[in-house]
């Protein structure tokens, strides 16, 4: 296996973070900056006025995907986007692959919560239409000691995954659709938002591993029945699945009831593996698909930038991953350095496009939900083997395709197989390097310029495999807030939000969490803290203060400069 852990999506010199691709593993699709039209980026800084005096950048402008041929097509004669003219809209990837058949018989996600392990959800409309709708877990991110950060996705990506998976306007209708509502897949699902990501998507393989606990230990706390883990994330990891950390914290999901569907990645066809965890052979491994600008699903093919993967490890099922349009996060990272992902002619400004496996990941994490609806007795097995014999084959030979693309209908009407797993290679020990996990993919403390390496989490903790392999045996790898001997979060859900508690005692830098997190700075002056976000106008004057347009981001970024790779898929 190739040591290189992502494709590249971005990299920085100097004072400005590049765009990350936000496939987070998802969005791929690479789009060329001379392909941009410049209507798409009305009122958005270029990359070049972006850019700080002080350096220069080297973006990819993967996530924001302009390459989707649909700019022409999905507008009428006065410049309008229409969502009924879109291939790749929401409205019309549910009409055409028979999910909107599936709400109208009442199969709508309800009772079943989907943990979106992310870059955080931010409380844009088609996200706040319910109390309920999204529940915000623990924030494990760096930014988790930022009131006005905390929980919400600074970052673009999450938001996106999640208006996919369960995103619904107010005046939705299961029986009647109409193309001005936004649905995702499963709209009556509800959605633990499991922030990991910080503002610039930089994130440590630790902070999933201790997300993905904290989902199987809290499963079914404040109500919620977490079945699905949504995790378009990967790395290349340098060691085999068998051994691997991360491989082994979704493995113990997906023994605890819970079906994990990760991104396989963004590297291309050619490429001979899947990131981890999707190398995992016992959870759902998703690529994407590229319905070619039409409405036709019989002349779909698998996207070229899909993770090949070899003979022994493919992607498991395929769905769409092209150009998807899904709920855009205003003033965020992936708004402004990809503004060129912004919908042409969206008048309401709430929609950007972007293609990955990551859009594909979250797409079956919503039909899984539909399906768990309907047969909430299935165990993850029997789920991957019912939408894998039930999946419509893709024209031609491609083994990248998998078994398919799922069809919720059919899985649905399918007898229940057997209790056999899907699989017969062994779990992973876990007893693997932490580092090895992370591949190439660092962090790095933006004060010192220190990077995150060695085994250690994000926090600074010595990582000690087989203490952390025996508290998940037992069920204990949370203690309250504390995960891995330090403090992460509190132990308590209040008012929708499980409630904060301070980081202490030493980075891997060598610094105090207490001396960063009380410290005034221009971080500060960027956050939301001040603005309520449900009440605010997307259109006014002064959200550009607050955008990612500030050269003071320099000094915050946990992104190493020599990023060279993306884990958000």
């Amino acid at each position: 296996m190739s040591n290189k852990v992502f494709r590249a999506i971005s990299s920085h010199r100097g004072a400005v973070v590049a765009v990350t691709a936000l496939a987070l593993t998802g969005v791929a699709c690479p789009a060329l900056a001379e392909e941009v039209d410049a209507t798409t980026a009305t009122d958005v800084p270029t990359v070049a006025e972006a850019a700080s005096s002080e350096g220069d950048a080297i973006v990819s402008t993967e996530w924001g995907d302009v390459t989707a041929r649909q700019e022409d097509a999905s507008t009428n004669a006065a410049g309008t986007w229409s969502a009924s003219r879109d291939v790749s809209s929401m409205w019309s990837l549910t009409r055409s692959l028979g999910i909107q058949d599936a709400w109208s018989q009442g199969i709508t996600g309800d009772d079943v919560t989907v943990a979106v392990i992310d870059t955080g959800i931010a409380p844009v409309r088609g996200l706040t239409t319910a109390p309920d709708q999204v529940v915000d877990g623990p924030d494990l991110s760096f930014d988790n000691h930022l009131e006005g950060s905390r929980y919400y996705d600074e970052f673009g990506h999450g938001t996106h995954m999640a208006g996919i998976v369960a995103g619904r306007d107010a005046d939705w209708s299961a029986t009647s659709p109409a193309p001005g509502q936004f649905a995702g897949v499963a709209p009556e699902a509800q959605l633990l938002n499991m922030k990991v990501g910080a503002g610039d998507g930089g994130v440590d393989v630790s902070q999933v591993i201790a997300a993905l606990d904290w989902v199987v230990e809290h499963r079914d706390a404040g109500g919620m029945d977490v079945r699905v883990v949504s995790l378009a994330y990967g790395t290349v990891s340098l060691q085999p699945s068998q051994v691997d950390p991360l491989a082994r914290a979704v493995e113990n999901a997906w023994r605890a009831g819970i079906v994990v569907v990760a991104s396989a990645g963004n590297d291309g066809l050619e490429t001979d593996h899947l990131l981890m965890p999707a190398l995992s052979p016992h959870i759902l491994a998703v690529g994407a698909v590229d319905p070619r600008s039409t409405d036709d699903r019989a002349d779909d093919v698998v996207a070229d930038f899909t993770n090949g993967g070899n003979d022994e490890r493919r992607p498991d099922v395929v769905a769409p991953g092209r150009s998807v349009v899904s709920l855009r996060v205003p003033g965020s990272y992936a708004d402004v350095t990809s503004p060129e992902g912004r919908v042409e002619g969206d008048l309401s400004e709430r929609y950007f496009r972007g293609s990955g496996t990551s859009q594909a990941t979250a797409f079956v994490a919503g039909q899984v939900a539909l399906l768990l609806q309907q047969r909430p007795d299935l165990t993850p097995d029997q789920v991957k083997t019912l939408l894998m014999s039930t999946a419509r084959p893709l024209a031609g030979n491609e083994p990248a395709m998998g078994a398919g693309v799922p069809d919720v209908l059919a899985a649905v009407a399918a007898p229940a197989p057997g209790d056999a797993p899907t699989t017969d290679a062994p779990f992973s020990s876990g007893l693997g390097s932490l580092d090895a996990a992370r591949g190439d993919a660092r962090v790095v403390d933006p004060d010192s310029g220190t990077v995150l390496e060695g085994e250690q989490d994000a926090q600074g903790q010595p990582w000690d495999a087989a203490a952390w392999v025996a508290a998940t045996a037992s069920g204990g790898a949370w203690d309250g807030g504390t995960w891995n001997g330090r403090t992460w979060t509190g132990d308590e859900l209040v008012a929708g939000a499980w409630e904060y508690a301070p980081w202490t005692g030493t980075s891997w830098s060598g610094a105090t969490w207490e001396d960063r997190h009380t410290a005034e700075s221009t971080w500060e002056a960027r956050s939301w803290r001040n603005d309520g976000w449900e009440a605010r106008s997307w259109r006014e004057d002064s959200w550009e203060a607050r955008s990612w347009r500030e050269d003071s981001w320099e000094a915050r970024s946990w992104r190493q400069d020599s990023w060279e790779a993306r884990s958000w898929r």
